[in-house]
């Protein structure tokens, strides 16, 4: 369990330089502004953002303008990282320095850290994984090879011993005060289904199963009724339902199944999603951190990795999420989402028998997960025990 988070009274205002590359996804940097956002907001940090790609980042916050090099947006510098001299020898180094993601900081701007009389503390943020190893390597300390720096090694996680994940102060009253129907008259433009339909929000990579999983749904005896933000999934439900586009606003019906098509979900509407929802699919690992916060049952689309190298995290995911269920519901639970990631083809019949089940273990994980307490709040207590001295 982690120590007493630290609050905004007790913590110094720190100037805090997070950079992030993004990869091919909002992952990188859905993660990155979530962090900054809540540094700002919560701990009164001054944050700088670097990013390389604002034409993403765009996609996930409108007021970023992705065609300027330097801009303010909630109370966050961001500043386009399109030039490695940007960095080092025309601006101030900060307290705290996040490399994000083993991103690899620009030479000058580690020069610059070099140079800085009060050194400063040098984070290197990891991706998020469940494996028991991170325990061990979480806050290990790197010596630079040619200056005299140290970073640390920081690893979100889901068990003990870790960073733990992100999570907002407010988030679970903001949940516990959602307006359902209000979400969707705004955003389907009509009524919450009924108690005999099962709601589903479905977020995902490309996915070969997801036709199968389609036809289940609409071969079912039960509705189901899908909600799809736009993505990598639109072209396949398009094909699905013989649409040419499944955009926003589209509505599709075939047999026990209807779906509909929502725009692009910016980061702060994305949790109302989950909400409005009784089982999340989602994918990468800012939706899956959410997913988590939502209490609801979910399945995980894992970013996959060459020679299979993501399936070791899934399973140590779904070691801790399963561990409280049933032998049938855990081994059901497990094979829906091995199935999801390419391993066979998904049953929903055999999933969704374990609903109540799923329910129940969804608010007891959030729980358990909450106890580590969250990656911000770590991250800060882990800082402010390293700051200098005088």
């Amino acid at each position: 369990m982690s120590e007493q988070p630290p609050t905004p009274s007790a913590t110094p205002e720190l100037a805090c330089d997070i950079f992030c590359a993004v990869i091919d996804n909002f992952g990188d940097i859905g993660v990155c502004w979530r962090l900054a956002r809540q540094l700002q907001a919560e701990y009164g940090w001054r944050v700088r953002l670097f990013v390389d790609d604002l034409k993403v980042f765009h996609a996930l916050c409108p007021a970023v303008d992705a065609t300027l090099a330097r801009q303010e947006a909630l109370g966050v510098v961001i500043e386009h990282w399109h030039d490695p001299a940007h960095a080092g020898d025309r601006l101030d180094i900060a307290d705290v320095v996040i490399e994000a993601f083993a991103c690899e900081l620009p030479p000058a701007y580690v020069a610059a850290m070099a140079r800085r009389a009060r050194k400063p503390v040098w984070v290197n943020l990891e991706y998020l994984s469940g494996e028991d190893w991170v325990a061990d390597f979480h806050t290990r300390p790197s010596p630079h090879p040619r200056y005299p720096l140290e970073k640390t090694f920081f690893f979100p996680g889901l068990g003990a011993g870790t960073g733990g994940v992100l999570k907002e102060r407010d988030l679970d009253a903001r949940r516990l005060a959602f307006d359902a129907p209000a979400w969707w008259r705004e955003h389907v433009q009509g009524e919450p289904p009924g108690a005999d339909s099962t709601v589903i929000s479905l977020f995902a990579y490309e996915n070969p199963a997801v036709d199968s999983l389609l036809a289940q749904w609409r071969d079912g005896a039960e509705p189901v009724v899908l909600l799809v933000p736009e993505g990598r999934i639109s072209g396949a439900l398009a094909r699905f339902f013989g649409v040419p586009r499944f955009a926003a606003g589209t509505t599709a019906r075939a047999g026990a199944l209807r779906a509909h098509a929502l725009g692009f979900v910016e980061q702060p509407r994305f949790d109302a999603l989950l909400w409005a929802a009784d089982i999340n699919f989602v994918r990468g690992e800012d939706s899956f951190v959410r997913a988590q916060w939502a209490c609801k049952p979910f399945v995980w689309h894992i970013y996959p990795q060459a020679d299979d190298a993501h399936l070791p995290k899934l399973d140590a995911a779904l070691a801790h999420y399963t561990q409280a269920l049933d032998a049938s519901a855990r081994a059901s639970t497990e094979r829906f989402w091995h199935a999801w990631n390419g391993a066979g083809t998904p049953d929903w019949a055999d999933f969704s028998r374990h609903r109540r089940a799923q329910e129940a273990r969804a608010a007891s994980w959030a729980g358990e997960l909450a106890a580590i307490g969250d990656l911000a709040a770590n991250l800060v207590t882990h800082v402010l025990a390293r700051l200098p001295r005088g």
